[in-house]
C-alpha cells in the first residue's frame, strides 16, 4: 500500500472519530425522560440514530465540519510548503495516474479528464469527497434528479436534464416523471414537424419564397446558449451540410447597431424571426421584436404585401409561455413553442429556446444528436461513482480552488475555434448560478463562493491574457482539446498538421503553468543577469486538461452538460441556491425609472429629478446633446 493511501486512510479515520464524537454529544442531549422509559427496540434505536445523523448533516454548516477545517489546513500547507509545488507533485507518476477520470460511450468516443496539475494530492481529494458526503451531496443530486423543488426561493424543480431524456426513458424516480416526459416530447415533436416544414419549403414566407434566414431574438440564456452551440457546429461536416444555404443570426443587444449589423444583408422575404421570451415582456427582447416586425412589414410592403396579419403569421414565431401576448403580437398560435418554469434561462438551450432556431439551421436530426450527448453526461453525472464522475471532480476542484486556496478567477480555454462562444455561455451559467452572498436559508456565507469566469480559444488567448496567468495572478484553468479536427489540414513540407500545431500548445501550456522556470534555470540558459528575474516563471499554477475525441453535435451536448452539472455540484457543496438569480433584478428596476425619465424629458421637457447628483448630472448631459 502506498504511503499516500495509508495517510488518506488515517485522515479518514480521524475525521470519522471526530464526527462520531459530535454525534454522541448530540445523542446525549436528548430529553432527560427518555433515559427512564422502557428500553426501546433495536429498530427504534436505529431509527433514532439515523434521525440524529440526518439532523447533524442538515444543521452543521459547511465551515463547521471537521473536513472543512482539515481542508483549510491542507490549503495552508500547499501555500507554504515548497515540497507541494506542482513541479514536485507532477514528478510523482503514481499520484498523476490516480488523478485521471475518463468516460467512454458505446460508440467509442472518449472524454479524459487529467487533473494531476491541480494543487491536490490523493489525500486532498479524499477530504473533498468526504466533505461532499457530509453535506449530503448525493441526496441533493438525487433530489434534483427526482424533481424535488430544490430552487426553494422560487418554489421550482430543476429539470433541464429531463429535456434530454429519450422517448421511453424510465423516469419513474420522479413521481410526475411520466407526465414531464410526455410534455417534453410533445414539444419536441412539434418542433421537429415545424422545422421540417420550413426546411423542406412546405412552410414559406408571405411572398411564397422559402425561408432561409433565421433571426433569433432573445437575451441572456435565450441567446448565449444557442449562439455557443451554433458556433460549435458551423464547421462540423454533418451540421454544415444540413445548414447549407441557410443563415442563423442572434439579436440580443437593444443597441440599434446590433439590429443593423444583424439584418443589413438579409432579405425580409426569406427571413423568419424567432422571438424568445418566457413572459413575452422582457424589455430589450420585445423592443427588438417590434423593430424586427417593422423591418419585415416594411420590406414586404415594398413587394406589395400589406396585410400585416398575414406577414407576421408567416415571418414571426415565438418560444414563450405567454400565448395570449404572442397571439396579440400577430403570431399564429400553432407557431408558439412552450417550455416550463423548471427550465432556468441559462439552462434552457436544450428546450425550445435553443432547439427551435438550431433545428431550423441544422435540422432536428442533428439537434437530436446534441440532446443525446447531453443525456449521456446526465446519466454519467447521476450514476457514476463520485471518484470517477467528471462533473463532480470538476466541481470539487472549483470549491477547493475558490474557497480554500482563495483563487477568485477561473479560465476556460478551449483549443478549438469552434468553441469561441463557449466561455461566454459558461460564464453566465456559472456566475449567475453561484455568484451569491447567502446560503439557501438566507444566511451570509462565511467563505468565498463563485468565481470570475473568462476565456478565449487557444491559441488566441496565449497572445492576450496568458502573460498574466504565467507571471501575474494565479488563475486556475480548464484546457479543452480534441483528438480530431473538424476541418483537418496538412500541408506538404510542414513538420505537423495544423491541428497538431494547435494541440502542441494544448499539451505544453498546462506544463508551463505548473512547472514554471526557476532563476537557476534562467541563469543556465545564459540570460544576462539584468534580465533574469524578468524571465523567471513561478509556476505552481493549477489547471485541468480535458481531452475529447471529436467536436460533433453529440460532443457539444456532452460538454454543455458537464459544465452545467459542475456548476450544480459547487452550489450543492456551498449550500446555496444555484438556480435563482435575484442579483439581476435591481438594475432592471432602476432602468425602468431612468426609462420613464428619458421619455418624459424627451416628450414634454420634464426636468431630471429623483436621482442622485452624479446620475442627474450625467442624464442632463445626455439629454442636452443635440439640442
Amino acid at each position: 500500500m502506498q504511503y499516500s493511501q495509508i495517510k488518506a486512510l488515517l485522515v479518514q479515520a480521524v475525521l470519522t472519530v471526530i464526527a462520531s464524537l459530535s454525534l454522541i454529544k448530540n445523542c446525549q442531549s436528548l430529553p432527560q425522560e427518555s433515559h427512564f422509559q422502557s428500553l426501546p427496540s433495536t429498530t427504534t434505536i436505529t431509527s433514532q440514530f439515523h434521525k440524529q445523523e440526518n439532523t447533524y448533516k442538515a444543521n452543521m454548516k459547511l465551515n463547521e465540519l471537521p473536513q472543512f477545517t482539515a481542508l483549510e489546513t491542507a490549503a495552508a500547507s500547499f501555500k507554504a510548503d515548497e515540497k507541494l509545488h506542482l513541479r514536485n507533485l507532477c514528478s510523482d507518476s503514481s499520484r498523476c495516474a490516480g488523478l485521471v477520470a475518463s468516460h467512454e460511450t458505446e460508440s467509442g468516443s472518449k472524454i479524459i479528464l487529467d487533473y494531476s496539475r491541480q494543487q491536490v494530492t490523493g489525500e486532498t481529494m479524499e477530504l473533498l469527497f468526504d466533505l461532499a458526503d457530509k453535506v449530503g451531496f448525493t441526496a441533493r443530486r438525487d433530489q434534483m434528479r427526482s424533481g424535488a423543488k430544490i430552487n426553494s426561493t422560487e418554489g421550482r424543480s430543476v429539470l433541464h436534464h429531463a429535456l434530454r431524456m429519450p422517448k421511453g426513458y424510465d423516469y419513474s424516480i420522479n413521481p410526475e416523471g411520466k407526465e414531464v416526459l410526455a410534455q417534453v416530447h410533445e414539444v419536441r415533436d412539434k418542433i421537429e414537424a415545424f422545422t421540417n416544414k420550413v426546411r423542406s419549403g412546405e412552410f414559406v414566407g408571405a411572398t411564397g419564397k422559402q425561408l432561409k434566414n433565421f433571426v433569433c431574438i432573445g437575451i441572456g440564456g435565450s441567446q448565449l446558449g444557442p449562439e455557443f452551440v451554433n458556433e460549435a457546429l458551423r464547421a462540423d461536416a454533418a451540421a454544415a451540410r444540413a445548414a447549407e444555404g441557410r443563415t442563423l443570426r442572434f439579436l440580443a443587444n437593444v443597441d440599434p447597431v446590433d439590429f443593423e449589423l444583424c439584418t443589413r444583408d438579409l432579405d425580409p422575404e426569406e427571413t423568419l424571426i424567432v422571438v424568445i421570451s418566457k413572459t413575452f415582456t422582457t424589455a430589450e427582447t420585445m423592443l427588438n421584436a417590434r423593430t424586427a416586425k417593422k423591418w419585415i412589414l416594411d420590406g414586404l410592403a415594398a413587394k406589395g404585401i400589406t396585410n400585416a396579419g398575414v406577414v407576421t403569421s408567416k415571418h414571426v414565431v415565438a418560444v414563450s409561455t405567454a400565448i395570449d401576448l404572442c397571439v396579440e403580437f400577430g403570431i399564429d398560435e400553432e407557431n408558439i413553442f412552450g417550455f416550463w418554469n423548471w427550465v432556468g434561462g441559462r439552462f434552457s438551450v436544450c428546450s425550445a429556446v435553443g432547439i427551435v432556431p438550431l433545428s431550423l439551421q441544422y435540422s432536428y436530426d442533428v439537434m437530436s444528436s446534441f440532446l443525446d450527448g447531453a443525456h449521456d453526461i446526465d446519466e454519467h453525472f447521476f450514476n457514476a461513482p463520485l471518484r470517477e464522475n467528471i462533473p463532480v471532480i470538476l466541481g470539487l476542484l472549483g470549491v477547493w480552488n475558490s474557497s480554500f486556496l482563495g483563487y477568485e478567477t477561473r479560465a476556460l480555454l478551449p483549443y478549438s475555434q469552434a468553441l469561441k462562444r463557449f466561455p461566454a455561455h459558461i460564464q453566465q451559467v456559472d456566475m449567475e448560478s453561484n455568484g451569491k452572498r447567502v446560503d439557501i436559508e438566507g444566511n451570509p456565507l462565511p467563505f468565498q463562493a463563485g468565481e470570475i469566469n473568462f476565456g478565449e480559444p487557444g491559441t488566441n488567448g496565449q497572445h492576450s491574457f496568458y502573460q498574466l496567468m504565467h507571471q501575474g495572478r494565479v488563475v486556475p484553468a480548464d484546457f479543452i482539446g480534441f483528438m480530431e479536427s473538424q476541418v483537418p489540414v496538412s500541408l506538404e513540407g510542414e513538420p505537423v498538421s495544423n491541428h497538431d500545431e494547435l494541440m502542441s500548445n494544448f499539451f505544453a501550456q498546462p506544463d508551463a503553468l505548473a512547472y514554471g522556470k526557476t532563476l537557476n534555470e534562467v541563469a543556465q540558459e545564459g540570460v544576462p543577469e539584468e534580465l533574469r528575474q524578468h524571465k523567471v516563471f513561478a509556476g505552481n499554477r493549477p489547471s485541468s486538461s480535458m481531452l475529447m475525441t471529436r467536436l460533433d453535435a453529440f460532443a457539444v451536448g456532452q460538454l454543455l452538460a458537464i459544465y452545467e452539472h459542475r456548476t450544480a455540484v459547487q452550489g450543492f457543496i456551498w449550500g446555496l441556491n444555484s438556480f435563482d438569480q435575484w442579483g439581476v433584478e435591481l438594475g432592471k428596476v432602476l432602468a425602468k425609472q431612468v426609462r420613464a425619465q428619458l421619455s418624459s424629458s424627451r416628450k414634454s421637457g420634464a426636468h431630471v429629478q429623483g436621482f442622485n447628483s452624479s446620475t442627474s448630472a450625467l442624464l442632463e448631459a445626455y439629454l442636452a446633446h443635440g439640442k
